[in-house]
């Protein structure tokens, strides 16, 4: 058998890009796109639930404003952008979801430049960590060092770094892995922000290390407070992080999810994470409430 027949097949599924439904091998991008010879893209991943995107307001203002600081040309509307959603959806009969929206800094020479853009979707449970399923994830620390630098606060297809980390945590059998600095300074997840409960403190990483401004992260320490539990980003050590009575990981997808092991060592505790995750899944439900 050659090499080419034994090349992984594009996925059978539909793709929206640039104003058309395409699928499989059909859904390309031009070599000629910046976001495919330079990794000049943006991106967010949300989750859908019956249907419904979640916090797709929320996911929508981040993505128009990382396009506007990092001086993108003007991606495709809201408005198209949810349209597209529906129709990728009903293409693929998806209820429960995970969604991606991208969009590049599109082919340069014309007046004006538009973004490219693309829209995908997966069945939810496929995306689902074995952590999440089963209530507690299990997290390795990456062994490569790590500093965001001036971008890590925007969601760039330029994404080398957190792979390598994601694939460090599945040779492990693990659901994540943690980006830690040459300092040992805990920083995010490669797809997740972190909390730590320290002496009965709510501890996250400061948005000031260059981390992503995740939502759910946003949501839960706003959540802290309405729930009597003292919180505050704060500078995290590994060595600190080890003494946590509980860890609990963050994204959009997975939502708020306790840590069960870290580098193989337990971690004690899960209470915490319980009434965390029952308060943003409320967040959730007031936002779906509020878009009616």
């Amino acid at each position: 058998m050659t090499r080419a027949a034994r090349a992984a097949r594009p996925p059978d599924r539909t793709v929206w890009i640039d104003g058309r439904l395409c699928r499989g091998g059909e859904a390309t991008l031009s070599l000629f796109d910046r976001g495919a010879r330079d990794g000049e893209g943006l991106f967010e991943t949300l989750r859908v639930d019956d249907g419904r995107p979640l916090l797709w307001e929320r996911h929508m203002e981040r993505l128009v404003l990382s396009a506007a600081v990092l001086g993108f040309p003007v991606p495709a509307s809201p408005q198209a952008l949810r349209a597209a959603l529906d129709q990728v959806l009903a293409a693929q009969g998806l209820r429960d979801a995970v969604v991606r929206i991208t969009v590049t800094r599109g082919i340069p020479g014309g007046r004006p430049t538009r973004t490219g853009a693309w829209l995908d979707a997966e069945p939810l449970a496929g995306r689902l960590w074995r952590g999440t399923r089963a209530g507690a994830a299990t997290v390795v620390v990456s062994r490569r060092p790590f500093a965001p630098g001036s971008l890590g606060a925007h969601k760039t297809t330029s994404r080398l770094p957190y792979h390598l980390a994601r694939e460090e945590a599945r040779v492990a059998g693990a659901d994540e892995a943690l980006l830690v600095s040459e300092a040992g300074e805990v920083l995010e997840g490669a797809v997740s922000n972190v909390f730590a409960v320290i002496g009965g403190e709510v501890i996250t990483p400061p948005l000031s290390t260059g981390i992503l401004p995740g939502i759910t992260r946003e949501i839960v320490l706003r959540r802290c407070a309405a729930l009597g539990l003292p919180a505050r980003e704060r500078t995290l050590s590994l060595v600190a992080l080890r003494s946590a009575t509980e860890m609990v990981l963050t994204n959009s997808v997975q939502e708020v999810v306790p840590v069960a092991a870290l580098d193989g060592h337990p971690m004690p505790g899960r209470e915490v994470a319980a009434r965390l995750g029952a308060a943003y899944r409320q967040a959730v439900a007031e936002a779906l409430a509020a878009e009616r």
